[in-house]
């Protein structure tokens, strides 16, 4: 409802497109929760289409960025198509330009291959504890040592399809896979707090990460145990937690290195 009123109004025009993909994120498996809420999207989306995505898209639509530019002919892709422009050597202005019919949309996204000093949040933010479950020596990590380890989240917003990735050491085990060298004992989870819903755990040799089919706003938990099975310094990628269909929402955190003694 909120959608098909705001584009009543000429004064929620910028924010009409935000509302549009704030109602299809809040789909499940192609659906809303319940037949009202059906019946209200698909005469919202239909109303969306018909004011925004009535005349098919054609022309060249160009992108320029510090005289650096690209361009989508919409004659050799109607599904339109990605563009890759240098970052430029100073403070520059992104500059999109259509000539032809229809109205694309355009979504902008920056990368940038540099090493994380300190956390980083964009819709998550994301606190890292680490406690000893079994140590031989105090103060010192050694091989075959079992760490908790305990993911503390707060989501600004309700989202569906959330994945929280946590690297490893190297050779690490994640424990609680039920394998002939897991311990029932030491793989305990630990307490689950939120409402998040999870869908599915992956436990691999490089990283725990944990699918949610739903995360709503606010606080939850995640704890698992891992045993260290190589002696070294381990230098390891950020924690990140991000909304798969959304992945302007995320949050990172560095991880600082980890010494393992024989």
């Amino acid at each position: 409802r909120t959608l098909i009123a705001s584009m009543e109004f000429d004064a929620w025009r910028e924010d009409v497109p935000r509302i549009a993909r704030g109602l299809i994120s809040r789909m499940k498996k192609g659906r809303w929760d319940t037949t009202t809420a059906n019946a209200w999207g698909v005469l919202a989306l239909e109303k969306f289409s018909r004011k925004y995505e009535s005349t098919p898209v054609k022309g060249v639509s160009t992108v320029v960025l510090d005289r650096k530019q690209d361009a989508v002919r919409w004659a050799d892709n109607a599904k339109g198509g990605g563009l890759m422009l240098p970052w430029p050597d100073k403070r520059s202005t992104l500059k999109i330009d259509h000539r032809g019919e229809g109205m694309p949309w355009a979504s902008i996204q920056s990368m940038a291959a540099v090493p994380l000093r300190a956390p980083l949040t964009s819709g998550y933010t994301i606190k890292k504890s680490i406690t000893a479950v079994e140590r031989r020596t105090p103060d010192v990590w050694t091989r075959g040592d079992v760490l908790r380890v305990k993911l503390e989240i707060d989501a600004r917003s309700d989202m569906t399809w959330v994945v929280v990735s946590d690297p490893i050491p190297s050779g690490s085990a994640i424990l609680g896979s039920g394998l002939a060298q897991d311990s029932a004992l030491l793989s305990r989870q630990g307490l689950k707090r939120g409402w998040a819903w999870e869908a599915y755990r992956e436990r691999s040799f490089e990283a725990l990460r944990v699918y949610y089919e739903f995360v709503p706003q606010g606080k939850w938990t995640v704890e698992y145990n891992v045993r260290l099975n190589n002696d070294g310094v381990f230098h390891m990628p950020e924690t990140r937690v991000e909304a798969l269909y959304a992945p302007e929402m995320f949050g990172e955190i560095p991880n600082r290195p980890i010494e393992v003694k024989k």
